[in-house]
């Protein structure tokens, strides 16, 4: 076997036995696109070994996706198929887990009718919100995962000759999921154990608010009561232990839906749905999002902003420190998936009700009235950098660096 077929192998065991868990006597669907037919291939025998009773396997091609926007009636784009959201419902309601391997190619929709893409982004939504409640209540065991496809190597690998793209993204993977240590799933115990600390001590702080100081950026945000630090992974219903995304950095919480003011400048581009938006700049007052520019894509981010109520407030913050491995990369991976665990970020639309004590059993107007976000959408944003500094705000008015110079002070 080849240096490559062995971490490709690591890879797949890593992501059954860390990322969805798989328990035996369990369903699990996977999303893959075509291109990753090997490796998926490999996930599939390592869910059997581990029990799964049963392994489906949904195949994308974004090159039909693409037809679609192309040929497609402009009136059909707010369809969606009502037995594929029952399908995602009726699999999550029987205790199954979801793997995707998502790579959308950052220029998929070049040149397609922006207004098509965000009519379909929606559609899909609304049909799959009952699901989308499973996932934000961790009803349903689910993991993010990367693999490279030719489309997103070319993109982040551009400066290469083209032969050598897709072998410098799969290093890349494999670097940034720790799949070349002796053994990744002890190796990702570790750093899960490393990510959880860091979340004890933030939670054992209870900080009431935070500044946030960068070129282009000076935020204050409010926290609701009895929000919790969450990272590395979490329990499912069962109390299954899940890692939800692949790579991961980051420690995350929920701000006070309307205790947000200030403006917010992105470092990042961000790749909606296979469209970029770049130097993203948002202004909010009480929580929303009063004013905003980009300077590509802006249109994309009025679509975003227009999905719904919920979608100009923010729903998450994420610490990441500047130095995190995937940072040492010193890349733009157009993916939010990585690019989120190379930076500190926030995310506009919903909140995680996991973010706030007894948040799963809460209605939408319950979790309203403490606090958190509601939407459909849920979109992160980079606005991490070296330059980046963090205080919290204790209840009794001191002040305590939490970053400095973009790193844990």
């Amino acid at each position: 076997m080849s240096s490559f077929e062995t971490m490709l192998e690591k890879y797949a065991e890593l992501v059954v036995k860390v990322g969805v868990n798989v328990q035996p006597g369990q369903v699990l669907l996977v999303n893959s696109p075509l291109e990753t037919v090997e490796f998926t291939r490999l996930v599939v025998s390592k869910a059997y070994e581990a029990g799964a009773k049963y392994v489906q396997v949904d195949w994308e091609d974004e090159k039909t996706t693409r037809i679609r926007y192309e040929k497609a009636p402009d009136d059909s784009f707010g369809y969606y198929p009502k037995w594929q959201a029952d399908m995602m419902e009726q699999l999550a309601e029987g205790g199954g887990a979801v793997l995707h391997i998502k790579v959308p190619d950052p220029e998929l929709f070049r040149g397609i009718d922006s207004s098509k893409v965000s009519t379909a982004v929606r559609a899909a939504a609304v049909a799959r919100e009952k699901y989308q409640a499973y996932v934000r209540n961790n009803k349903v065991t689910w993991s993010l995962i990367k693999a490279p496809t030719r489309a997103w190597a070319n993109k982040v690998f551009a400066d290469l000759p083209e032969e050598q793209r897709l072998d410098a993204m799969w290093e890349a993977v494999f670097l940034m999921n720790r799949v070349g240590s002796e053994d990744p799933v002890a190796a990702w115990r570790e750093h899960i154990a490393e990510l959880k600390q860091r979340q004890e001590f933030m939670n054992n702080k209870r900080y009431k608010s935070f500044h946030y100081r960068a070129p282009g950026t000076d935020l204050r945000v409010e926290m609701p009561e009895g929000y919790r630090w969450l990272g590395g992974g979490d329990y499912n219903e069962s109390g299954v232990y899940f890692v939800a995304n692949m790579p991961t950095e980051e420690i995350y919480t929920m701000p006070h839906r309307t205790g947000v003011n200030g403006t917010v400048t992105s470092t990042l581009p961000l790749n909606l749905n296979g469209r970029l938006v770049e130097g993203i700049t948002l202004t909010f007052k009480d929580g929303k999002v009063v004013e905003y520019d980009a300077k590509s894509g802006r249109e994309h981010l009025t679509s975003l902003l227009d999905t719904d109520e919920g979608a100009s407030y923010l729903g998450e913050m994420a610490l990441v420190p500047y130095d995190s491995p995937i940072s040492r990369l010193n890349r733009v991976f157009y993916n939010t998936g990585v690019d989120e665990n190379s930076s500190c970020h926030f995310a506009l639309g919903s909140s995680y009700p996991v973010n706030i004590e007894g948040g799963t059993k809460l209605s939408k107007e319950e979790l309203l009235a403490k606090g958190a976000n509601v939407s459909l959408t849920h979109v992160d944003f980079m606005i991490g950098s070296e330059e980046l500094e963090i205080d919290g705000v204790l209840a009794d008015g001191t002040i305590e660096p939490v970053f400095r110079s973009g790193k844990w002070a």
